[in-house]
């Protein structure tokens, strides 16, 4: 059984998680692998210029497989073992989906939970059903984000909002979870597809390659100096001058018409 269940909807893609037994857990199963490889599928795929993540039944994601946790002392894995684990494991999902030059708008539509929580702010967008919770728990569980997520969740909440849901485990409901900005918008369950989907096809709107290299310099942008994203902004932009695209987006802003994008 695939964790993973793709569907194309014109230039957007649906990526939803499908493993009601284990609550959409991302350890234990295909779950990392399938995401790798879809990620890899989607960046080769030029007419692909929106994903839509989507959680499957009433949780978006529970995280790690916490049952599966008790072979690390069951069988008295070393530390170096379990290290490695980690790195060819889960940490492989950060890597592939943060690092996705496609935007991502992840549906939120129940609890997002530990790696679950860290796997939406891999995304780019975040929109909540009222019926969501977002939870950094993993110390409520004796075990640090082995994710990202002390990397992810400061750059989504700030400082010390992510302080806070790390040192305490707790929960957000959506309300509180729009309040401190881990999520742009909350809708009714019944409207978070329709949401996400309408907001997709806006952005699928736009030409593709500019979309990547928009995405690609608002991740660059987190980390380099300005001097430095500067240079890269002026390469992108040379780039961008000479795109088919962009002829006709000006075209049609003269002629005072709808642009028509390859």
């Amino acid at each position: 059984m695939s964790f993973l269940n793709k569907k194309r909807i014109g230039a957007v893609l649906v990526l939803t998680m499908d493993h009601p037994e284990t609550r959409n857990a991302l350890t234990g199963n295909t779950a990392v692998e399938e995401f790798v490889q879809a990620c890899a599928e989607i960046q080769a795929d030029r007419s692909i210029r929106v994903v839509v993540l989507a959680g499957g039944g009433p949780v978006f994601s529970s995280g790690g497989n916490v049952k599966d946790m008790q072979r690390y002392f069951q069988q008295k894995l070393s530390p170096d073992a379990i290290r490695e684990e980690y790195r060819n494991g889960i940490q492989r999902l950060p890597k592939a989906l943060y690092n996705l030059d496609v935007p991502v708008i992840a549906a939120v539509n129940g609890p997002a939970i530990g790696a679950g929580m860290d796997l939406s702010c891999m995304c780019d967008i975040r929109i909540a059903s009222e019926k969501a919770t977002f939870a950094e728990s993993f110390v409520r569980v004796g075990i640090v984000p082995g994710d990202g997520g002390a990397w992810l969740l400061p750059r989504t909440v700030g400082r010390s909002k992510a302080a806070e849901m790390a040192f305490t485990g707790e929960a957000l409901n959506a309300h509180e979870a729009l309040a401190c900005g881990l999520v742009s918008r909350v809708v009714a369950a019944d409207d978070l597809m329709p949401a996400a989907l309408a907001l997709a096809g806006k952005i699928a709107s736009n030409p593709g390659g500019v979309l990547r290299m928009t995405k690609r310099l608002l991740r660059e942008g987190e980390s380099a100096s300005l001097e430095s994203l500067l240079e890269v902004s002026a390469s992108y932009q040379a780039i961008a001058h000479m795109e088919p695209d962009h002829h006709e987006a000006v075209r049609a802003f003269v002629e005072k018409r709808a642009p028509k994008f390859s």
